[in-house]
Order: structure tokens, then C-alpha cells, then sequence
């Protein structure tokens, strides 16, 4: 008898769902400025995420690269603590994974653009292995 996961993998591994960083959250909401969000919470993914994607609307690619690098380390570091090995879904739906997902979409959209496209291959195979449908919510389809 096999059983489903509910992210649809058969015998997969459950998918991870971060509990996000609702004061990180609730300030950038509020239209708090991102870096000083960060500055407050360097763990929050969603804080680099929101920083990256200013950076890449002003032109500042190398910023945001280096933002997008930041809140995806952060975010592998969540992922880790939250029972993630390296694999399995991370869902876009789930709110407190999209920081993370962002990240990645950032450095993804960084890497392009300064022609490292080894970069920009690996961080689109992980919003691919994360989740099939990030990239596209992600407008990098």
C-alpha cells in the first residue's frame, strides 16, 4: 500500500513548512524600511528577500546578489532546524517559506544578470526541487 504525501510525492518526504518570523513579518507590512527590519532580524529570510528585490528594481544587481545569497543561507539554516535534509517540497503556498523562496528567486535573477549562469541554473533546480509551481509564482518562468 503506498501513501501520498500531501504535497503529492509517493513516500516522499513531508514537505517543510518554516514558521516564518512574524515580528520580521509585521514590521515590512507596516512598511517598516527592509534594512532596518534586517538589521533587527538577520535570521528572516523575507527581510533580504525584500531587500534584494528593491535592489534589483534600483539597478544595484550586485546588492541584490549579495541579499539574495544572504536570505538563502538564512533560510537553509531554517529549513535545517525545521527537520529539512537537503530535500523534499517547500512550498511556495506556505507563507513563512516564501522568504527563502524569494531569496532564491533574487540571487536566481542576480546571477542572470551578471552572467553566472551556473548560479542562475542551480537556483532555479532548487525552487524546481522546493516547489514545482515557485518559479512561476516567482516570474521566472
Amino acid at each position: 500500500m503506498s501513501t501520498m504525501t500531501s504535497f503529492g510525492d509517493l513516500l516522499g518526504p513531508q514537505p517543510t513548512l518554516l514558521p516564518g518570523d512574524e515580528d520580521a513579518e509585521a514590521e515590512l507590512l507596516n512598511h517598516e524600511d527592509p534594512a532596518t527590519v534586517a538589521a533587527a532580524h538577520p535570521t528572516a529570510s523575507i527581510a533580504w528577500a525584500h531587500l534584494g528585490e528593491a535592489a534589483l528594481d534600483d539597478g544595484q544587481v550586485i546588492a541584490a546578489y549579495a541579499y539574495g545569497r544572504t536570505g538563502y543561507h538564512r533560510g537553509l539554516d531554517q529549513l535545517r532546524r525545521n527537520g529539512w535534509k537537503g530535500f523534499g517540497p517547500v512550498p511556495y503556498s506556505h507563507e513563512g517559506n516564501r522568504g527563502f523562496l524569494r531569496s532564491v528567486a533574487v540571487l536566481a535573477r542576480a546571477a542572470k544578470a551578471i552572467g553566472e549562469n551556473d548560479e542562475y541554473a542551480r537556483c532555479l533546480d532548487l525552487l524546481e526541487d522546493s516547489d514545482p509551481k515557485a518559479a512561476h509564482e516567482l516570474g521566472l518562468d
